[in-house]
């Protein structure tokens, strides 16, 4: 069955009067589509309601639930509902996100916050947006070898296609294995007919190196998801 991949860091929120900082856990939580996902936020010194928000990437923030300690049952924010999202507590500091029945659609950015009644009865939150947990299968890449005609002068260009379902992922690039750190150009997702999202990276190469046999690998990053394709020379076709 399909994976998805649970990526989660922590999240600080600035509150007048002080600061609280929210932790949540676990660092990589892994799923399956139809299966439960759980997600913990700690209070910090605070005793009060946590609110747990849904973000899609380039999107604004939906209000998912809140819930206090006290109550018998979560409130819910409007196209969320039980039995699909749920919270509980373990303490008066520390709750829990239950999302059951896991799906592609689920994808986003989850965060927690809370406030202090103490503070002037305001809500001030710093959203670093640091906490993230992405539902992604992982990217699909095609790599395209130099032209013929490219492959006439010193320099020449390899091409990395990554098809996705979300608009954002880390590109990098190896040589025989090392890190590049030049000569990289990598575009900005585009979204296609399909509702998937495709990123372009490019590498310029010494045609010598290519000539040589070296391989290159083009790496692509979702969360803790990693898809990887190599290219050399004597792989590909010959024009």
């Amino acid at each position: 069955s399909k994976g998805y991949s649970l990526l989660q860091e922590n999240y600080y929120v600035l509150l007048i009067g002080g600061v609280t900082v929210l932790t949540q856990k676990p660092p990589v939580l892994s799923v399956r589509k139809g299966e439960t996902a759980t997600m913990d936020c700690n209070l910090g010194t605070v005793t009060s309601t946590v609110y747990w928000y849904k973000q899609i990437p380039g999107g604004v923030p939906q209000f998912v639930l809140y819930f206090h300690y006290s109550s018998s049952s979560p409130t819910y924010g409007s196209g969320f509902s039980a039995p699909k999202f749920t919270s509980t507590h373990q303490s008066t500091k520390d709750y829990r996100l239950i999302i059951s029945n896991v799906e592609e659609g689920d994808s986003a950015v989850y965060y927690c916050e809370t406030w202090d009644s103490s503070a002037v009865s305001h809500k001030y939150f710093l959203t670093d947006h640091k906490t993230t947990e992405i539902f992604l299968p992982p990217p699909v890449l095609t790599v395209f070898p130099p032209s013929s005609a490219e492959l006439q002068s010193n320099t020449a260009s390899l091409v990395c296609l990554s098809s996705q379902s979300v608009p954002f992922a880390d590109v990098s690039w190896l040589a025989a294995g090392s890190p590049v750190s030049s000569g990289i150009s990598t575009s900005t997702a585009v979204q296609r007919p399909d509702q998937t999202y495709q990123i372009s990276s490019s590498l310029t190469i010494q045609t010598s190196d290519w000539n040589m046999d070296k391989v290159y690998t083009c790496k692509v990053s979702l969360g803790s998801q990693t898809s990887e394709k190599t290219i050399k020379k004597s792989e590909c076709p010959t024009e």
